[in-house]
């Protein structure tokens, strides 16, 4: 008598209708998706890695081309859009919508005020944090390739989304965290220097900064730990094993110190020990806003900035997969995967690796490539669409 074997994953989100107006290049695009992985191809300037921003708008953020929302507009359009999904889950399905809302221009200026608007089941939410508890989303894009050899803000912004799938709250303290350090800055600068206002807003900064960096050093634990028992899964094999390390931050204390009881307090007084520094400088020094993502090709013994370019992709992957396999163990379900020309700089074995590794996780994947011939493996266990120029068709895969 056979032994069953329990799935490993419950499931996945799911996106099944995805309706754009007036995105992009495209007026009016309506898909729909069986739940199996996506693979979109077609000619560079189709429009694939449209629709994955698409689907990175419906997530807290600005996308992944980190594009101001006029930008996002159908230049033969009114000047707003739109973009709607039927999302599945555990919890059910739940329609989520998200746009630049086209209110006319602000008094006196040519340009419409951007103003996005979000709606979840019909009704309208107040930002766009509350889409963080009907789906998750992580993307992977060719600018990224640059990721460890450019600054540290792209690799703070790529942290700050892992944390963002486990926990959702992340993303509202960012935005507080930068609203009343831009108020502290706007009085130094001004030469107000009201001891008491200065004190509450550095109390502030001091309670919230903290909390982000701790939301940091937990989600890089519970990846370190993830990814470093990765063997049984195909990537876990393919891919090299990463080591992230949150630090920086405070000339590098604060992460590495969590557990010291007066954190917040010794960073308080560095604040207020830096008022007359920041003044001159006009912008605060340290804290969260400065701290970077530290990559160790664990194998190698080896920083992920020296390693080749292929190597730092195999890295990001690893991560990514790491990511994923981690959010779906510990909530039941795999976040939908937007991978953009994944295949570039990938040989034979890990593309294998990788499609291996969607399948086994049931994970919703919207990969994007110029080649069929690069996806031809997945066969029966991926839908095909051939994008072009604003048109999306089924494509038989061969």
């Amino acid at each position: 008598m056979g032994v069953a074997i329990e799935e490993p994953f419950v499931s996945a989100y799911v996106i099944t209708r995805l309706i754009l107006t007036d995105f992009r290049n495209y007026t009016h695009l309506k898909v729909e998706t069986d739940g199996r992985p996506v693979v979109l191809t077609g000619a560079n300037g189709s429009g694939k890695t449209n629709l994955l921003e698409a689907i990175s708008f419906l997530t807290p953020g600005r996308g992944l081309r980190r594009a101001k929302l006029l930008e996002a507009a159908n230049t033969n359009g009114g000047g707003g859009w739109a973009v709607a999904a039927d999302v599945r889950s555990d919890a059910g399905e739940s329609t989520l919508g998200t746009g630049l809302v086209s209110g006319g221009t602000e008094a006196g200026t040519a340009d419409m005020a951007e103003r996005r608007s979000v709606r979840i089941d019909g009704q309208t939410m107040s930002g766009s944090n509350a889409l963080a508890e009907h789906i998750k989303v992580s993307w992977l894009t060719p600018q990224m390739d640059r990721l460890f050899q450019e600054g540290a803000a792209g690799r703070r912004r790529f942290l700050d989304r892992l944390t963002y799938g486990f926990d959702p709250a992340h993303g509202k303290r960012m935005t507080a965290y930068e609203k009343v350090m831009r108020e502290r800055n706007r009085l130094l600068k001004e030469g107000r220097h009201d001891r008491h206002w200065l004190a509450s807003l550095e109390r502030t900064l001091a309670g919230t900064g903290t909390a982000i960096a701790a939301a940091r050093r937990e989600t890089t634990e519970r990846l370190n730990k993830a990814m470093a028992t990765a063997d049984q899964g195909p990537g876990g094999r393919a891919f090299p094993k990463a080591e992230l390390s949150a630090r920086g931050l405070l000339e590098g204390w604060l992460e590495e110190e969590m557990s010291a009881l007066d954190v917040e307090d010794r960073y308080r007084a560095t604040l207020e020990a830096s008022r007359r520094q920041d003044a001159l400088a006009g912008a605060t020094g340290q804290g969260p806003h400065r701290s970077d993502l530290g990559v160790l090709h664990k194998d190698k013994g080896m920083p992920a900035e020296l390693c080749s370019t292929g190597e730092q992709k195999a890295l990001l992957i690893s991560i990514i997969l790491g990511d994923a396999r981690l959010q779906a163990g510990l909530q039941g379900q795999a976040p939908i995967l937007l991978l953009d020309e994944i295949t570039a700089h990938l040989d034979a074995t890990r593309r294998a690796a990788l499609f291996d590794e969607i399948e086994e996780m049931k994970t919703q994947a919207w990969m994007t490539g110029t080649d069929y011939a690069q996806f031809s493996e997945l066969g029966s266990r991926a839908q095909f669409l051939t994008v072009d120029n604003g048109a999306v068709r089924q494509t038989v895969a061969r």
